[in-house]
């Protein structure tokens, strides 16, 4: 357990993280990936509880690796219909339950604001894995780790933001991030329906002051991108299957639509993919996807270590 003469670090929101807390973040975890050996023992008689309402395989299989190859343990749940939720226990009464026996929570809900309602009464930290279609800031972190490997910075790139970004928490929460960096411009890419919601457009991107412009065609702008970040429309968040089925095949990256694509650009996805990107991508030098997912394991263990307090100077000190 944490001082408790100190606040307890979150992250819910990326927002959460300083600029320069983002910044020593990932310097530790490009460290991590360098020298994976020398972290495999830090988290010895720890315990991670992986709190997952909702789907997921690369999220929490990559959580549950960190935590492995820091040498700690993992306990959790990996849907609603396998915890006591589904005899209507309150995330309340589950994170006060998973207090006794872990040290620090990464949670998954399919309600907006659920971790953040966790966060408030836990007596250790918790990580906001995805809450509906709002946010996913350790998927930002590993998005921010990828685009800092494949360019050295932030600063002065134009991002392309491909598909449903009207639902893709992934897509806002890098949205957020990368608004705090000098000279970004975005083109958001989408259908009218799967546009980026006006709240995001109004609260965020004007009044930080970046260039964007939403478009509909994909390779109106290709020449112009540095990043290309796709996504899937989500099946899962349509109400009604006839408007999924008529969006579903918006965008479809192949090889013939890269031809006027910087050859430094860089492809990212945060996966699972169906069939928004080419297989035949996968061989080219531009795609990121598969090392993004790599990424994925080593932010969790710099993020792990940081809000447990194992690597000093991370995060700062926050006192009641």
């Amino acid at each position: 357990m944490q001082n408790t003469e100190e606040k307890m670090r979150h992250l819910i929101d990326q927002a959460d993280f300083s600029t320069q807390e983002t910044e020593r973040l990932l310097n530790l975890a490009e460290d991590i990936s360098a020298n994976m050996q020398a972290y495999s023992k830090k988290c010895e008689g720890k315990i991670l509880a992986t709190l997952f309402y909702e789907p997921s395989t690369r999220t929490r299989l990559s959580f549950e690796s960190a935590m492995m190859r820091l040498g700690g343990g993992v306990i959790g749940v990996a849907s609603a219909d396998s915890s006591s939720a589904a005899k209507g226990e309150s995330v309340a009464d589950t994170i006060r339950m998973i207090s006794c026996y872990a040290d620090i929570a990464a949670m998954r809900h399919f309600k907006e604001g659920a971790p953040a309602v966790a966060a408030n009464i836990s007596s250790i930290p918790v990580i906001n894995a995805g809450d509906g279609g709002h946010q996913h800031p350790t998927q930002t972190l590993t998005d921010l780790l990828t685009i800092k490997k494949c360019k050295g910075g932030f600063d002065n790139l134009t991002i392309g933001l491909c598909g449903d970004l009207k639902f893709g928490r992934t897509v806002h929460s890098l949205i957020k991030s990368l608004v705090r960096y000098e000279g970004i411009k975005f083109y958001f890419i989408s259908p009218e329906e799967l546009k980026v919601p006006d709240y995001i457009i109004d609260e965020i991107v004007r009044t930080s002051g970046c260039e964007y412009k939403e478009v509909n065609d994909m390779e109106d702008v290709m020449p112009e991108l540095d990043i290309l970040y796709m996504t899937r429309v989500q099946k899962e968040r349509f109400f009604n299957e006839a408007d999924y089925v008529r969006l579903k095949d918006s965008y479809i990256l192949t090889l013939d639509k890269l031809k006027t694509a910087k050859e430094a650009l860089a492809i990212m996805h945060p996966l699972p993919r169906v069939n928004e990107i080419a297989v035949e991508i996968d061989g080219d030098s531009r795609a990121m996807y598969f090392k993004q997912a790599q990424n994925g394991v080593y932010i969790r263990m710099a993020l792990i270590l940081a809000l447990l307090g194992i690597e000093n100077g991370i995060l700062e000190e926050k006192h009641a």
